[in-house]
């Protein structure tokens, strides 16, 4: 079935006005984006920032009167004038396959692929991590998870323990696991992403090897290997925490730091590791350091 597009060009205080006016009207989804070329880095918890201009696009089928949307539309604002706006055709097209279609086995290094379960892997006998696009942060696609993959490729995991602190999809613990590491702390505060963990252990035969945990439950030992993929600011809250969890020796690799954040999240962990200069792949940037003997 073709579909129509009903476009708004509007503010962060009026998207949500608008995103309700549209479904009111029978919008069978709703979508926003950046109209403004804007990055939405690190926001405060709790908040979910919007650009300063965001599109607002509502989805209706092709028989749906668009003058009586955009009539109910202008009648239920005050003033009854309506924002920049276009009505489009969507093209019908077999959705599932176009997604699918936009996730291709990827490289990190000389030996590990990511690679969607519907693919066949390029490289059979390389480090395949069978792991589809899902409802938890992690599938490679990001340059914060491709740095971390990349460090993993280059130096391995053989060791007893690894954490792995801000799981989302698994996809390091996974790493960790197919490259050597005999039991790896998947740690979230999120349970879908310990759910998703969970499935992508299960999936790629390594189930046995991680634990999925909310951070509480995290043991407190000490491990040869923490990995966290999180943000700057929780970085720098837990760069004590973090230091407890690796042995002398032991190795730290942090990503989630974007280029202008990398001195700062470095100096706070100067006091426990030997920091080695950042990496940066697309703006963001990877620090990895080796604990003090």
């Amino acid at each position: 079935m073709p579909w129509l597009q009903l476009t708004f060009e509007t503010t962060p205080d009026d998207a949500e006005q608008f995103s309700d006016l549209l479904s009111d009207a029978g919008a069978c989804a709703i979508t926003f984006l950046d109209s403004a070329d804007q990055p939405l880095y690190e926001p405060p918890v709790g908040e979910t920032p919007l650009w300063s201009r965001t599109r607002i696009i509502g989805l209706f089928d092709a028989t749906t009167n668009m003058n009586v949307v955009l009539t109910q539309i202008r009648d239920a604002i005050t003033p009854n004038s309506l924002p920049d706006h276009r009505i489009s055709p969507l093209e019908d097209k077999d959705w599932e396959r176009e997604w699918m279609d936009s996730f291709k086995p990827m490289p990190f290094g000389e030996r590990l692929w990511i690679v969607p379960g519907w693919a066949s892997p390029p490289q059979p006998e390389a480090v395949n991590i069978l792991l589809d696009p899902g409802l938890a942060f992690g599938t490679g696609t990001h340059p914060t998870t491709a740095l971390c993959l990349q460090w993993l490729d280059e130096h391995g995991a053989n060791h007893d323990e690894v954490i792995d602190y801000g799981c989302g999809s698994g996809i390091l613990a996974v790493a960790a696991a197919k490259l050597g590491a005999s039991h790896v702390w998947a740690v979230d505060n999120d349970p879908q992403a310990l759910i998703a963990t969970h499935d992508n252990a299960h999936k790629n035969r390594v189930a046995e090897n991680i634990d999925a945990v909310l951070p509480d439950a995290l043991p407190g030992l000490q491990t040869p290997l923490l990995l966290a993929n999180i943000l700057a600011q929780p970085l720098m809250d837990f760069a004590e925490r973090f230091a407890t969890h690796v042995s002398p020796g032991g190795h730290i690799v942090l990503s989630g730091i974007l280029a202008g954040q990398a001195k700062q999240v470095a100096a706070r962990y100067e006091s426990w590791f030997s920091m080695e200069p950042a990496i940066s792949r697309d703006g963001w940037v990877r620090l990895n350091g080796q604990r003090f003997g």
